[in-house]
């Protein structure tokens, strides 16, 4: 079930809100977003969360907007502002946990149930195990074993202190001696190491300063939903965009509860989907958040002709023989047994306790690599096509020897029920932490591939392919190059996409930079390796020009993230340490440096096109277009939290940024003129012609054409369009970017002569 087509957005903004950006800030920007063509802003979470968030997914209390980013008055200010220029709001909203704080109190629901235990009113809010740890909620903050930081704890009236923590003492205790007063709380305090193994509460992939809610419960929806449906259903708010719906217990439950609430709503979902995975249709929203379409559209921009010589050259500077789908099943494997393993325990208890299981003996056996073999980000209870046709490809992936096991545990997976649920649920965030936040960081044969539900080794997309995605794909639906959350902007991913075309001439820049940096080593031994080396290198060009402070940041993050030398849990200081001072020596050598900008600027024509053409792609194709804030322009930035610094909006523009910010315009004020053109009838347009395959092109509504140029490194190097033609409708077509008008059977060379992407309407 959608919502009514007269609420859909025609084109979406995402502002990240923070304390540096608030209300005020986004009103102030409104006239300069409108004037960009977008129906809508979409805002990043505004709930109350923890004071001084960056982000807003950490909510602290759903019943009020955030006082850091103006409270609610701040906000019906900005909504004010905004319909004047006729836009909309679209709010980020997270129902599947909501942060541990410090202090703790700033969670009442939460200080609620430590204080009163398993009979609070708010202990159903929380998806907690009630039977481990003798009923208590296991907290781990200390810095050390209890026995270790007592001297650290300090009772303060009904309040046990502990640096920046507080907690909620029973009533009574507060009198008896420190070991007594421990034992006698609703909850345990503990180090933080414990977290992964002993954790007795569901958290947000393995964040314990995140706490899943419980929204299957119908009071839990009603409260943590209430502020959220009331802007909704009084006309402040239009739209909905769900994080994370897969931590859910049934996503399917909660959206047509959700949408029951707040009938008139557009909803799309962060459902991350595989390569050929639908979105389940019986789930009540208008579609996903985009990242499948974002994958496509990389993909349709990709030299399909360059993917063995990248996977050659990574093979050569990594080591690393095996594909990428062996390294993900591994890194499942890992995180399964390391990061999650407080989560499988849970699900593996939830097995045991169902009986018979003819397979009983090598059921503890089977688990483990059906989880890890599991293609998608989970299965849904009750099942369904998209889910069975993923268990039985996990099957597969299982050994001989347990695979009777695995078939009956597949089965329990697939059946209304704890187990199923539980199993979705940890089988999510395997997907997250072992692929997303691990196998992405240990293979990366072309870097701009690794962004969420794709499958990096699947290097390029024919214009067939894409043509084929989009006519499956709905009007609804929203689309985008870049996000909050991607591992690398639009424009690194455009730029590091050329490299698929010249892999020959890429492969010698990195010989040279190997040799040329040899002196900037310590041993070798203590870092970076080549594996952490090539992934610098992609990160220079991709993002180049990079400043020391962010290239150490971002490698540093990698590292621990890749998890091979050193962690987040356990730092190795001096391979670190080596690789940051490797990594300032090569930014401060100048002739290195030099040698490395030329190498970016014989990339900056090519890379513009991908540029430019993604965007005008993503802009036209079907479903609604979000731009993500600074993505009008030339956008280089990395994985959180550089991705989510505050904009700029009065920053000098650059060649891309004028083109990119004509081209966006162009596309968005034609949808927010025509929405009609794009609510559905797509059709794709051939070129003719040899040069043909450099051209993608397609027309909506019968009234707007969308032509971009692929693979323009290639198309160069033979000498351009030659005599390829474009064989449009009937009528006279006019370019909205230049003016230029065509008819019949148009040459290519003439379309993007000046250049290479065009947006025709009839004239």
């Amino acid at each position: 079930m959608t919502s009514s087509p007269s609420h859909f957005p025609t084109g979406t903004y995402r502002l990240q809100l923070q304390p540096a950006f608030g209300f005020a800030d986004a009103a102030a920007a409104v006239p300069y977003i409108a004037s960009l063509g977008v129906s809508h802003l979409h805002l990043s979470p505004v709930l109350q969360a923890v004071p001084g968030s960056t982000h807003g997914y950490d909510v602290v209390d759903h019943s009020r907007v955030s006082a850091d980013l103006g409270g609610e008055d701040g906000l019906r200010a900005l909504a004010v502002s905004a319909a004047a220029h006729g836009l909309g709001i679209v709010l980020d909203i997270v129902p599947n946990h909501m942060a541990v704080p410090a202090p703790e109190s700033l969670n009442r629901p939460l200080w609620q149930t430590l204080r009163e235990g398993p009979d609070s009113p708010y202990a159903r809010w929380f998806d907690i195990d009630w039977t481990r740890h003798d009923g208590r909620v296991l907290l781990p903050v200390l810095g050390g074993p209890v026995e270790e930081v007592a001297d650290e704890l300090i009772v303060d009236g009904d309040v046990l202190r502990y640096h920046e923590h507080e907690f909620p003492l029973r009533a009574g205790t507060d009198k008896l001696a420190l070991d007594e007063l421990l034992a006698a709380q609703h909850f345990e305090l503990a180090h933080w190491r414990r977290a992964d193994t002993e954790l007795n509460y569901r958290r947000f992939f393995t964040i314990a300063g995140l706490i899943a809610l419980r929204q299957e419960d119908e009071e839990v929806f009603a409260a943590t939903h209430a502020t959220i449906v009331r802007l909704v259903n009084e006309g402040l708010v239009q739209g909905l965009r769900i994080d994370h719906p897969d931590g859910l217990a049934d996503p399917r439950a909660y959206l047509a509860r959700l949408r029951a609430a707040a009938p008139n709503a557009w909803i799309v979902v962060e459902k991350i989907l595989a390569d050929e995975e639908r979105l389940p249709a019986d789930w009540a929203c208008d579609g996903t958040t985009g990242y499948d379409a974002l994958r496509r559209v990389d993909n349709l921009f990709v030299d399909a002709e360059g993917a063995e010589p990248l996977r050659a050259l990574h093979r050569e500077q990594t080591g690393v023989r095996e594909g990428f789908d062996y390294l993900a099943q591994e890194a499942r494997a890992e995180v399964l047994a390391g990061g999650l393993a407080t989560e499988f325990a849970r699900l593996r208890r939830t097995l045991d306790r169902l009986e018979p299981l003819a397979g009983a003996g090598d059921i503890g056996r089977a688990l483990p690599p059906l989880l890890a073999a599991f293609p998608t980000y989970r299965p849904y209870p009750g099942g369904g096509p998209g889910s069975i046709a993923a268990m039985a490809q996990a099957l597969t992936g299982v050994p001989g020897q347990v695979s009777e096991a695995a078939r009956e545990i597949a089965e329990l997976a697939l059946a209304d029920g704890e187990f199923g649920t539980r199993f979705g649920q940890v089988a999510a965030a395997l997907a997250a932490k072992g692929v997303e936040d691990r196998a992405f960081y240990r293979w990366y044969a072309l870097s701009s591939l690794n962004e969420v539900g794709g499958s990096p080794d699947s290097i390029g997309l024919d214009i067939a392919g894409f043509h084929d995605a989009c006519a499956r794909m709905s009007p609804t639906t929203m689309t985008t190059l870049s996000t909050h959350d991607t591992k690398r902007s639009e424009d690194v991913r455009a730029r590091l996409a050329v490299l698929a075309e010249v892999p020959e001439d890429w492969a010698e820049r990195v010989h040279t930079w190997n040799d040329w940096s040899h002196p900037h080593r310590s041993e070798f031994r203590f870092g970076p390796d080549g594996y952490d080396t090539y992934l610098l290198w992609q990160t220079l060009v991709g993002a180049w020009p990079l400043s020391a402070d962010r290239a150490v940041d971002y490698l540093r993050k990698a590292m621990r993230e890749a998890a091979r030398v050193t962690t987040w849990t356990d730092p190795n200081p001096d391979y670190e340490a080596a690789s940051e001072a490797f990594v300032r020596a090569v930014l401060a050598d100048e002739e290195l440096n030099a040698d490395i900008a030329e190498f970016v600027t014989d990339l900056d024509r090519p890379a513009r096109a991908v540029s430019l053409g993604a965007k005008l792609v993503q802009l036209t194709m079907p479903g609604v277009p979000d731009v993500y804030q600074g993505g009008e322009l030339a956008l280089y930035t990395l994985v959180d939290p550089d991705n989510r610094a505050p904009v700029d909006f009065g920053r000098e523009h650059g060649p891309l940024d004028a083109l990119k910010s004509k081209v966006t315009g162009a596309a968005l004020r034609l949808r927010r003129e025509h929405p009609d053109w794009f609510a559905g009838g797509y059709a794709p347009l051939l070129a003719r012609g040899k040069e043909a395959r450099h051209a993608i092109a397609f027309v909506r509504g019968g009234e707007a054409i969308t032509v971009a140029t692929l693979l323009p490194a290639g198309l160069a190097a033979k000498g351009g369009w030659g005599g390829a033609l474009l064989p449009l409708p009937p009528g006279r077509w006019i370019d909205a970017l230049t003016g230029n008008a065509y008819t019949g059977q148009a040459r290519l060379r003439h379309i993007l002569e000046d250049l290479p992407v065009a947006l025709l309407t009839r004239g």
